[in-house]
């Protein structure tokens, strides 16, 4: 505990450091304070009212839970950063598959600009077509009641303006984050958004948990525990690392010898990040839309896919998940590229020819350690559904596993990474006394 405090001492003596803790904290206090701004024409005391009997699963409840509540509040910041990171990876995958992207994308700080700003514009059109499909949704019975009658007409045109300035702020203030302050600004504002529904969740099962007598509170600290191993289990997922060894030869340049080094090229065991559970969770939300046709065989299947406890959804889940880990992997890592990088700087892998051989040999382990990666994954993203059939409360079970328990623990790591760094520069102790070093994360995939 002492050592605790004298880090905490240090940390807040390092001027630097301490300026970029701030100013992420004011920035992440402007994004919550947005969330609770309600979009005009919308009547807020019956809209509270009308958020409580909406249902936001599936997809739905991922937008809401990545906006921090947002969503279901009907705030200016409904659509939060899910329009940007929309357009961050299909830009992504298109600089894999398009050439011409790809050339735009290695002409180094001025390419990269060009895509961000790209990414922007695409942003913008993403929002408009979310934001129409949002205007839907508020129209819809759930949220009708709270609509304002002489405001009708013209709801349709500011909302649409209110959600693309709101989603153009967010990315402002993650950009703000990214440049002064500390951390992945957008996987920040996710996080925050994320953790801001924990107290309530955990209030809500501690008072589901109470009502059961005695046996209710053992049964609390019992998912609490269960809790804390997860999270444990995730974090040793998300640092796993396969090392292999890479040796360099020696080279005489001018009268000095250079290389002769020995290193380790690290593989990641989880390298395609929480983006499979994404790209799965979109998938599985498209069958519930045949929840709006009258055929009755069709809304008993949008039930099953609505339902995160029912084995046939679990079951098509993982086997998506899985499939989307090795895809992901294979468009993001590219051993080719990598044996060729090693070829020349004359380096060379410890009973592997260089060239094509160091290359399928590259590939031939990541494909072995992605498989139980990707499963230990699937196992992440169906924990919520076990959770709730043991018992736990809807919203708590979420954070069982999933995509909020990736993300959240993905960022801390990343931000103590950051933290870390700057104590090290100034040569004081990490913030692990073990002499280990935190590995993190640059972010979520986006």
């Amino acid at each position: 505990m002492k050592k605790f405090i004298q880090t905490l001492k240090h940390i807040w003596e390092i001027e630097e450091l301490r300026n970029k803790i701030i100013l992420t904290l004011l920035l992440v206090f402007v994004y919550r304070f947005g969330t609770h701004i309600v979009l005009p024409g919308l009547d807020p005391v019956v809209l509270q009212e009308s958020a409580k009997n909406a249902a936001n699963t599936g997809l739905l409840g991922l937008f809401d839970t990545f906006a921090g509540g947002a969503f279901s509040q009907a705030s200016f910041l409904a659509l939060g950063v899910m329009p940007y990171i929309s357009a961050s990876i299909f830009m992504q995958l298109m600089t894999v598959l398009v050439p011409q992207l790809q050339k735009v994308q290695k002409e180094g700080p001025s390419g990269q600009k060009k895509i961000s700003q790209w990414t922007r514009y695409l942003t913008v059109i993403v929002t408009i077509l979310q934001g129409s499909a949002y205007v839907s949704y508020l129209k819809s019975p759930a949220y009708a009641a709270a609509m304002i009658p002489s405001y009708e007409p013209y709801f349709f045109i500011s909302t649409i303006i209110c959600l693309t300035a709101g989603t153009l702020f967010v990315m402002w203030l993650g950009e703000k984050i990214q440049d002064k302050g500390l951390g992945n600004g957008i996987s920040i504002l996710i996080m925050v958004g994320i953790l801001a529904r924990l107290p309530q969740s955990l209030i809500q099962e501690f008072e589901a948990k109470s009502t059961r007598g005695g046996g209710g509170l053992l049964i609390f600290l019992i998912e609490i525990a269960a809790f804390v191993l997860i999270v444990m289990a995730i974090i040793v997922l998300v640092q796993g690392v396969r090392k292999l060894q890479v040796n360099y030869a020696k080279q005489v340049v001018g009268n000095r010898t250079v290389g002769g080094a020995r290193q380790f090229l690290p593989l990641k065991v989880n390298a395609a990040g929480v983006m499979p559970i994404i790209f799965a969770q979109a998938i599985m939300f498209l069958p519930t839309l045949i929840s709006f046709t009258n055929i009755e065989s069709a809304s008993s299947i949008a039930q099953m896919f609505s339902d995160h406890t029912n084995l046939w959804y679990m079951l098509i889940y993982s086997f998506m998940v899985i499939a989307f880990t090795f895809l992901y992997t294979a468009l993001i890592f590219n051993p080719k590229q990598m044996g060729e990088d090693l070829k020349r700087n004359n380096g060379f892998i410890p009973g592997v020819q260089p060239g094509k051989p160091t290359s399928d040999f590259i590939g031939t382990i990541m494909d072995r350690i992605t498989l139980p990666g990707a499963i230990f994954l699937a196992i992440v993203g169906i924990l919520p559904g076990f959770a709730q059939l043991m018992g736990v409360t809807q919203g708590f079970s979420y954070f069982f596993g999933g995509t909020s328990l990736l993300i959240m623990v993905a960022v801390v790591l990343d931000t103590l990474q950051q933290i870390e760094t700057h104590l090290l520069m100034r040569s004081y102790d990490g913030l692990m006394g073990s002499g280990q070093r935190i590995q993190g994360r640059s972010g979520i995939g986006v």
